[in-house]
């Protein structure tokens, strides 16, 4: 999964982005309205976290470098334009009325600062299964199952255990069973700005998955990606 997280405090930029990677996420993180705005024309995000009162981003030195933006009309320019991925409000501002505001502007949710790290990670899961129209928050493929709360994976009932990037991998193909997704598109879910990608990671990762899980599991379409074979029929 590749986050964007748009947040100008440089103790709480720091620290999320650090958690949300060892949770196995790739985050990219600006601290602007204009370095989001490039980064959103540019690229493409499973999931935005973004402040309220940001700074636009202009030139240091002019009076446009120390005016505030409020991050609700970023979020209210992309749905316009007709974009949905989903969007979770990280802010300070907690009355009533700045919630239905943030809400009613396009947000998927709204949290307000300090909050626990866990309480994010659980509502960074239900928005993306009410995103991608998914009831129970347990991904499950044949004999696999893959809970993303507690990143836990069982074969036929048995632990597995994978590291974060590998979970990674799988999460992918698993929320898309049968798609073929891309070297380029699986090196989208791991790696954010700034992190060296090796050229042969995602092969070292299918690799894995397969000695684990099953060297079936895991298909090859030779020049275009990888997929989740389907699964065979329950008790065989």
């Amino acid at each position: 999964m590749r986050l964007l997280l748009v947040e100008d405090d440089r103790m709480i930029g720091e620290g999320l982005r650090a958690a949300l990677r060892l949770e196995g996420w790739a985050v990219d993180w600006v601290r602007d309205v204009r370095a989001a705005q490039a980064a959103l024309d540019t690229e493409r995000f499973d999931l935005w976290l973004i402040d309220r009162g940001l700074p636009t981003g202009g030139p240091i030195g002019t009076p446009e470098s120390t005016r505030l933006a409020d991050g609700l009309d970023l979020i209210a320019r992309r749905r316009a334009a007709g974009d949905a991925t989903p969007a979770i409000v990280l802010t300070a501002r907690d009355g009533p009325g700045d919630r239905v505001s943030g809400l009613d502007t396009g947000a998927d949710d709204y949290l307000v600062k300090p909050f626990d790290f866990d309480e994010l990670m659980a509502r960074i899961r239900a928005v993306l299964r009410r995103h991608q129209g998914q009831a129970s928050p347990v991904l499950r493929h044949g004999a696999i199952t893959l809970n993303p709360a507690t990143r836990q994976v069982s074969l036929k009932g048995e632990p597995v255990w994978l590291s974060a990037r590998e979970l990674a991998v799988l999460e992918a193909l698993m929320q898309r069973p049968g798609a073929v997704l891309s070297r380029a598109q699986l090196e989208d879910r791991l790696y954010g700005w700034g992190e060296e990608i090796e050229s042969n990671a995602v092969s070292v990762y299918i690799h894995q998955l397969r000695r684990k899980l099953g060297a079936d599991v895991i298909g090859n379409l030779r020049g275009v990606g990888y997929y989740l074979t389907p699964a065979p029929p329950e008790g065989v």
